[in-house]
């Protein structure tokens, strides 16, 4: 049986210290789908070999749906 590796949790100080790019607000750290996420912005950056690619380009827009944090939606 094959192990899959868990993606390692983003540092909460480096998160502290980043903001978007473009709205220059708070991000919400994603840990399932690996992305930090600007509710105001409607954009996720992704987060790849730990690494948070905080590129406009390289961002997924989000649904409606995604801009309500997790823990609100129902």
């Amino acid at each position: 049986m094959t192990e899959t590796a868990q993606p390692a949790p983003i540092d909460p100080k480096l998160l502290e210290l980043l903001v978007c790019p473009l709205t220059k607000g708070p991000l919400r750290y994603d840990s399932a789908a690996q992305e930090l996420v600007s509710e105001k912005a409607g954009l996720a950056y992704p987060i790849r070999d730990g690494i948070p690619i905080m590129l406009v380009d390289e961002a997924r827009k989000l649904g409606e749906a995604e801009r309500v944090p997790p823990e609100l939606r129902r």
